[in-house]
């Protein structure tokens, strides 16, 4: 493989999350239709084996299934050690699993569910794996983050979410530190000779006629059904931008870039302060004791 990808036919060797569903799993079905090995991570057998079915149907690689609830430390830790054993050269990780819950919960770990699940899952993931995606000559770490994040603000003084929680307030603040750790990331491969060939880059799907959300409250759920219905994108619409930056050369010019319908989109002036998104990595190194 070369240090720049003259085509997105090349093989590839991909790490895909929340891959069952949404705009995870059609990009599974694009990128492994395209040819390129999948490492594909969900929650439910059943629907890792759907997924894998629907691949073979369409001539694909077979895919690796690898189960596991990744709003928990350990699981992310016992999953990567697993897809680091099974692919010792990473191209592309691939940080989408995620949700949104209306009522507030408290994983097993004391983190808030949605920060847990949301970002703290990208941060590890991404650390662990680092040095698989470093082996690749133009590896890449793509992170779905979301135009929610104009609504998110990060109360460092309250990242769980204690004193005051809505559904869509946590939703759009874990969305806010996805982007805070694509750039603060992106700056930290570029400074490091070991990782500098190594780019880091995020994006909003759009709003997409997914299932997410359905799994909360009738009223929560019936609201999101009910705007999907009028102006939601066909999950395979809201894949684009995802496949694109597994894919698409030159992704050395888009490192530390948050990107909407392939190109760059709009940022909060939250997301866009160095200070707050290395504020947030050394938080959450401490949060996984792990070191900045």
């Amino acid at each position: 493989m070369t240090a720049q990808r003259a085509t997105s036919m090349t093989p590839l060797t991909i790490v895909l999350t929340g891959a069952t569903s949404g705009i995870g799993r059609q990009a599974a079905l694009a990128l492994g239709g395209a040819g390129h090995q999948l490492l594909v991570v969900g929650r439910n057998p059943a629907l890792l084996d759907a997924l894998a079915h629907d691949l073979a149907e369409r001539n694909a690689p077979t895919p690796r299934t690898f189960r596991a609830d990744l709003s928990l430390q350990a699981e992310v830790r016992r999953v990567a050690a697993e897809l680091a054993a099974a692919a010792p050269v990473i191209d592309v990780l691939v940080n989408n699993a995620g949700a949104i819950f209306d009522e507030r919960k408290v994983t097993a770990d004391g983190l808030e569910m949605t920060f847990a699940l949301n970002h703290v899952a990208y941060w590890l993931m991404t650390r662990l794996l680092m040095p698989n995606v470093a082996a690749s000559q133009d590896g890449r770490i793509v992170s779905t983050a979301s135009r929610a994040h104009m609504r998110g603000t990060l109360d460092f003084a309250d990242l769980q979410s204690t004193t005051r929680y809505t559904g869509w307030g946590a939703y759009g603040a874990s969305k806010l530190a996805n982007i805070g750790f694509t750039r603060e990331l992106a700056r930290r491969l570029r400074s490091d000779p070991a990782t500098a060939h190594v780019s880091a880059s995020c994006l909003h799907p759009g709003f997409v006629a997914t299932k997410f959300g359905d799994s909360n409250s009738f009223l929560f759920s019936s609201v999101l059904k009910a705007a999907k219905l009028v102006t939601a994108l066909t999950e395979a619409k809201g894949a684009d931008t995802l496949t694109w930056l597994c894919t698409a050369p030159g992704a050395a010019e888009r490192n530390g870039g948050y990107f909407e319908k392939r190109k760059p989109a709009k940022l909060s002036r939250e997301a866009e302060d160095d200070a707050v998104a290395r504020r947030l990595w050394d938080a959450t190194a401490a949060l996984v004791g792990e070191t900045p």
